[in-house]
Order: structure tokens, then C-alpha cells, then sequence
């Protein structure tokens, strides 16, 4: 935990005007929906797996991260990568696999959008032109807020 503590810290000092920070809770959010969405359309070997294999192994791996560093925020991220993929097998039976991607692309370049507007607004460069590592913070510390609003220790 106290790698991603350290990690949240850092994010949070990249992330202080109240905009910016509303504009995060949206679009980040939004963005690993796109990606896990994108991913879902990935095809695979009909006959091996099912739709979305690949979404559910990156999530699956994505998730041993964030349990690794914190069980709550592990929790909370598996959660919400459950929900997005029932999400993306809803729509994906309803819109096809390439309306799917379409809407994936659609939101993933709005929120990027978003963020960046965000991060004019801040002053800041993003936070992961310094390290990747926190395009995985960013969920976190989205949920990190949520979890401090209802009083769950991370």
C-alpha cells in the first residue's frame, strides 16, 4: 500500500483545482470503460473463448495490480470492471461488436478530450508523461475520492 499511497499523493499534487478534478471523476472513469470496450472487440477463436476473453484477461491482470497494492481499492476496481463488462456485453448484443467499437473510440477521445481541457485548466501536464504507471493510478484515485466520501479506508 505504500507504493500506491505514495503514488495517489503524487497524483493528487498534479490534481488540486476543483474543475480539473470533477472533469477526472468523469472522464477517467469513462476512458477505462472505453479501453475495456475496445478490448471486448478484440476477436477471438470462436471456438476457444468467448467475446471479450481479451477484455476479461487485461482485466483480470489490471486487477491483481490493484489488489496487490490495496484490497479495498482491488475490490472496488474489480467491481467496477464487472459492471463494464456486463455493460459492454449488453451493448455489444445490442449495437454488434463494431457499433461497440465505435462508441468505444467515440468516448475514449471525448474523455481524453476532457482530461486535457482538465489539465489547461490545472496548468499541469498529465501525470503519466512523467510515468505510465499512473494511467493505473488515475482509476484509483477516482475511487480513492468515492471511498473517502463513504468513510471506507483504503
Amino acid at each position: 500500500m505504500r507504493r500506491l499511497h505514495a503514488l495517489l499523493e503524487s497524483y493528487s499534487a498534479d490534481h488540486v483545482n476543483a474543475t480539473n478534478q470533477a472533469i477526472h471523476l468523469v472522464c477517467v472513469p469513462a476512458i477505462v470503460w472505453s479501453v475495456i470496450a475496445a478490448l471486448w472487440t478484440v476477436p477471438v477463436p470462436g471456438s476457444l473463448l468467448q467475446p471479450g476473453a481479451f477484455a476479461g484477461l487485461v482485466m483480470a491482470v489490471a486487477a491483481a495490480w490493484y489488489f496487490r497494492q490495496s484490497r479495498p481499492l482491488g475490490l472496488g476496481i474489480t467491481l467496477a470492471f464487472v459492471l463494464a463488462g456486463a455493460s459492454c456485453w449488453w451493448l455489444a448484443g445490442q449495437v454488434g461488436m463494431r457499433g461497440l467499437l465505435f462508441i468505444a473510440i467515440a468516448v475514449f477521445v471525448l474523455a481524453w478530450i476532457g482530461q486535457f481541457i482538465g489539465h489547461r485548466i490545472e496548468g499541469k501536464r498529465p501525470s503519466f508523461f512523467t510515468d505510465l504507471v499512473y494511467l493505473l493510478v488515475g482509476p484509483a484515485w477516482t475511487l480513492s475520492k468515492l471511498y473517502r466520501r463513504l468513510g471506507i479506508a483504503y
